[in-house]
């Protein structure tokens, strides 16, 4: 081998015969295919649950004991730093001592070193500082500002958004062409991107992005040094290949273009993050990439049971972009029970089930942090968060603030706050210049100085700052005065027409959801549709000041428990995480496939919503449930909902249908064509105004006691009790059970 460490197993500790170490018969036949196809391209495409990360580790060390490479031959490329540090911790523990001289981290933190090595041929020194986002948007305002843009029109963090999206596919302001130039700001994106780069190099800085687009341009446009990284690295192995970017894989692929000895682990049934850049064809075009390449596939589940990973590999057959292959137990007790599909009547009803089996598993013996509820979008955490706490169940928000700690929920209980009670002075303070309404300093100081010296709640003092002649600039006095008179309109509108339309009001008139809607960040949808679930919740409360009590005690009871709790996060936050028990509520079109993704991606975005479904059955070990409602209450809106297109896409035999509801949505079928389950194809949701509040639909059938009625699941009985619209039943089999009025039926 020429310049190769023949003697490099022997130091490591490897003097055992490679074929018979320990560590490759640990490994499955596939697992161990993978690890032995050294040499050339391999893509190892590892379904969930599979052992991807041993198989990447384990190739690591073979490729050292087998005397292929020195350690700083290798490069090994994660996305997160704890993953690199697991790499590193599993490949030392197979070598036995210390794994030392790796070029082994995440892409960031590898191209950072490479540009430090070759910094002046970007026109940086090696010493530049990498800007965090606050730097970031502060550089970008100021070069915005100096060309003269309204800033409230055009906000400089949605200008980032768009730099970020171009670095992301690798393009230089000069490679920026009219096809994939943004509208923002009139059309003067390339010049705001162009002039933002400048200012990073004036001040020797870059951002993230700019890390590896420099290092891609650096390499290709400088064939030594590009000649010296190939004869540097003989391997490369990459983790999580399905989530690379553009500029990642031009990285990746100049690179191994030296020993095509490249190895990328992935599952492009995983691939759900094109939102963030994720380009699902890096890993669909390998084989045209790398001519020749070999692929195993990893199919043996070691995590789920049959019939949860056969549910999970029904559905997502049902995706036409992707490269092919079926999980299958890997465990001889891996039958388990079937995925429940729960059909509810409404959202709340949901929310109870939920609580009800959570209670039911811990009795059994489950532990509480080994369940998970799994949502489509944040703003459905609330009703479940609300619900364990009623219960008292502990729980946590896995990749975010709980629904009342989130900033744009603080910022409207705030306002809410002040139409309550005009003297709360933190508040006020809260929001008096929330959106920007020119009050400095200088002008909260004058304030504070009245309140002080007349004994004033703050809104007062605002008022007598307004009469005094305090707050100078013209622009000000008129945004605070208009905020005043708000307020008094706003209390007024509360006793009047009710706290639900005075915050839906306030909402708007005040400019905070126009802020949000202004704002071109990723996550500002989200922030949005928090805020109309939150109307929503007000609508549960007779009035104002016992909403705004609810939240405190919710508020004050939440980090009361200690130990071991539920987690409550987003399907986009779950890839990777494994539980006992894992709940999928709100399985219904538009909420699931959600049409927001659907308007803008059509095929394509449908394709990822479904992968994203995949994600989230693959998460349970054990046991999965899936719930859908026919009537949901989104944004503070009443709506009839169709269950989700991928309950119908589940195979049959793997599910157990639970609940009545769907009969309800059985009942649209003749409006759509199609088969299946649910015998029917969705039609999109039609959304009411945005704070429009309308009243739960009423279950259908009049009841009576004494009744004698059918339920699908425990057969027949006669009422007992009647309350609203819940029946309590003595099942002439299964007991006594209390049920909602739609989900049985009347015999004749």
């Amino acid at each position: 081998m020429d310049g190769r460490p023949a003697d490099l197993r022997r130091r490591l500790g490897g003097q055992l015969p490679v074929s018979g170490a320990d560590y490759l018969v640990r490994l499955n036949p596939e697992q161990r295919a993978a690890v032995e196809a050294v040499d050339g391209p391999l893509l190892v495409l590892a379904g969930a649950g599979t052992g991807k990360t041993r198989v990447l580790t384990t190739r690591f060390a073979h490729i050292l004991l087998q005397g292929k490479a020195y350690p700083s031959q290798v490069l090994a490329v994660t996305f997160t730093n704890k993953a690199a540090r697991e790499m590193r911790e599993r490949v030392s523990a197979i070598l036995g001592q210390p794994a030392e001289g790796l070029w082994l981290g995440t892409f960031h933190a590898l191209a950072a070193r490479m540009l430090r090595r070759h910094a002046e041929l970007v026109g940086l020194t090696s010493n530049f500082t990498i800007l965090d986002v606050d730097d970031q948007t502060r550089l970008l305002k100021q070069v915005m500002e100096a060309i003269g843009l309204d800033l409230k029109r055009w906000p400089p963090n949605g200008m980032m958004a768009v730099i970020q999206r171009w670095k992301d596919r690798g393009l230089s302001p000069e490679a920026v062409t009219p096809a994939e130039d943004s509208d923002y700001a009139n059309g003067r994106g390339t010049e705001i991107y162009a002039a933002y780069q400048d200012r990073l190099k004036a001040l020797n800085a870059c951002d993230f992005g700019d890390l590896l687009l420099h290092v891609v341009n650096l390499l290709r446009d400088n064939a030594e040094v590009l000649a010296d990284y190939h004869r540097r690295f003989r391997y490369i192995l990459v983790d999580e290949y399905q989530d690379t970017n553009l500029v990642q894989y031009y990285w990746l692929r100049l690179l191994a273009q030296g020993h095509r000895n490249i190895c990328c682990v992935g599952d492009d049934d995983q691939s759900i993050y094109s939102w963030r850049g994720a380009e699902i064809e890096n890993i669909l075009r390998f084989e045209k990439d790398f001519p020749g390449a070999k692929i195993v596939r990893l199919e043996s589940n070691y995590r789920s049971t049959r019939h949860i990973l056969a549910a999970a590999s029904g559905l997502i057959a049902k995706n036409t972009g992707r490269l092919g292959k079926t999980l299958r137990p890997g465990r001889a007790d891996a039958e388990g029970e079937k995925v429940r599909v729960v059909s509810l009547w409404d959202s709340e009803e949901e929310a109870r089930m939920v609580g009800e089996r959570i209670e039911a598993a811990r009795r059994e013996g489950f532990s509480l942090g080994e369940v998970a509820i799994l949502v489509r979008a944040g703003f459905q955490t609330r009703s479940f968060e609300e619900r364990l706490i009623v219960l008292g169940i502990p729980y946590r928000v896995v990749g975010g603030a709980r629904f009342y700690e989130r900033q744009e929920i603080r910022d409207a209980l705030a306002y809410f706050r002040v139409v309550g009670q005009p003297a709360d002075d933190l508040a006020f303070e809260r929001i008096v210049n929330t959106p920007k309404r020119g009050l400095g300093d200088t002008a909260m100081q004058s304030m504070h100085a009245i309140a002080r010296a007349e004994s004033l709640p703050l809104s007062l003092a605002a008022a007598r700052a307004l009469e005094t002649g305090a707050i100078k600039q013209a622009k000000a006095r008129a945004a605070l005065q208009d905020l005043l008179r708000g307020f008094e309109r706003w209390r007024a509108m509360a006793g009047a027409e009710g706290h639900v339309v005075m915050a839906a009001t306030l909402l708007d008139e005040s400019g905070y959801a126009e802020m949000w809607k202004q704002d071109k960040s990723p996550d500002a949808p989200g922030r949005l549709d928090n805020l109309k679930e939150l109307v929503r919740a007000m609508g549960e409360f007779e009035n104002l000041a016992g909403f705004l009590e609810h939240v405190s005690l919710v508020m004050e009871n939440d980090d009361a428990a200690e130990g071991e709790r539920v987690s409550l996060m987003t399907l986009h936050g779950a890839k990777g995480l494994e539980f006992d028990m894992v709940f999928l509520p709100g399985w219904e079109e538009g909420l699931f496939p959600s049409q927001r993704s659907l308007d803008e991606g059509g095929e394509k975005a449908l394709e990822e919503e479904r992968r994203l479904a995949y994600v989230g059955i693959t998460r349970a070990r054990r046991v999965a449930v899936i719930s859908h409602a026919a009537n949901r209450r989104i944004y503070g809106n009443w709506q009839s909902s169709l269950p989700s297109r991928f309950l119908d896409e589940l195979p049959v035999g793997e599910i157990i249908v639970e609940g009545g509801a769907q009969r309800e949505a059985r009942s649209h079928a003749s409006v759509f064509a199609g088969g299946g389950l649910y015998g029917m194809r969705p039609r999109r949701m039609i959304e009411a105004g945005a704070w429009e509040v309308k009243e739960r639909p009423a279950a259908t059938g009049n009841f009576s006691v004494g009744e004698r009625i059918f339920h699908q699941k425990f057969g027949y009985g006669r009422i007992t009790a009647i309350e609203e619209n819940r029946l309590d039943i003595d099942f002439e089999k299964a007991g006594s059970k209390r049920l909602l009025d739609s989900f049985v039926e009347k015999t004749r």
